[in-house]
């Protein structure tokens, strides 16, 4: 399914003509309009009544149309597949109104959801599993912009993973979500190359990562090392891996979106002034 963004959600199958009517319903697509929270509904009611794997997207904003069945969902463990594209400030010209900051960290606080923003085409295909293999509702979260591939993909499976090793043992981490990850491991290779042991971490999934033991965590986050977060979006709820975040506090602009992007202190430069900034300040301690 998915609303009135055909072709530009990544959900629309090809070759299908969708369902046309009552009477030649033989088609894989359904057509929303611009009912969001119609269509999310219709996705936990297809899953709970079994035998199909309903799917449906739209812009990642739009999320505030569907959010009861999005919870709906999770409080009743509908295995069913919301993909949300758009995901950031680099909407780019739509401006504030269409541009997501806080559905982000919302979704993340909502019990028994499985969340997922890939880092690139990899990771992507790793979440599509995911959500396949998951009992349960998963959600998706896309970028509009192209992304350069940067990972294998293996992150997604415990959540988060080194996509980028230090030379020598790390006296920074960097740890980035989606489209920022590219960002992250270029700002990682300069700063490797300046001499500062610097690990990128990929974290797509909170909630996968946090399923993990502590040993595990441990391996990505050691003690004692100072984490910085980069994330296009409202840096709420980082502070439990983070000890500095680049994010987005703020609604956003009206701008092509590398432009917004910029504006907003979501490049490589602020990424490096930061990680030297802190990498020479005092570590404080992050919550248990």
């Amino acid at each position: 399914m998915h609303a009135d963004l055909t072709g530009n959600t990544g959900v629309k199958l090809p070759d299908d003509v969708g369902v046309q009517t009552a009477e030649s319903p033989g088609g894989r697509q359904l057509y929303y309009g611009t009912r969001e929270h119609a269509m999310g509904a219709s996705l936990v009611g297809m899953a709970k009544h079994g035998g199909i794997l309903p799917i449906g997207g739209t812009f990642f904003v739009f999320l505030d149309y569907m959010r009861e069945p999005v919870r709906l969902a999770a409080l009743s463990h509908a295995k069913a597949v919301f993909v949300f594209s758009h995901d950031s400030v680099g909407v780019g010209e739509d401006g504030p109104t269409h541009q997501p900051v806080e559905q982000l960290a919302t979704l993340r606080a909502m019990p028994q959801l499985q969340v997922i923003r890939p880092a690139d085409g990899n990771e992507t295909a790793a979440a599509w599993r995911a959500a396949v293999d998951h009992d349960g509702p998963t959600v998706i979260v896309l970028s509009r912009q192209g992304i350069v591939v940067r990972t294998d993909g293996s992150a997604v499976e415990r959540g988060a993973g080194i996509v980028l090793h230090s030379s020598g043992d790390p006296v920074l981490v960097i740890m980035a979500t989606g489209s920022e990850v590219s960002l992250a491991i270029e700002a990682g290779e300069q700063l490797n190359a300046d001499g500062l042991a610097t690990r990128v971490v990929s974290l797509p999934s909170w909630d996968r990562f946090a399923a993990q033991g502590d040993e595990y965590r441990s391996q990505l986050l050691p003690t004692g090392v100072p984490v910085l977060s980069v994330e296009a979006a409202a840096t709420f709820g980082w502070e439990r891996y983070a000890d500095d975040s680049i994010g987005i506090d703020r609604f956003g602009v009206s701008a092509p979106g590398d432009e917004v992007l910029e504006r907003l202190g979501i490049n490589v430069d602020n990424i490096l002034q930061r990680a030297r900034a802190l990498a020479g300040s005092d570590r404080k301690e992050r919550p248990g």
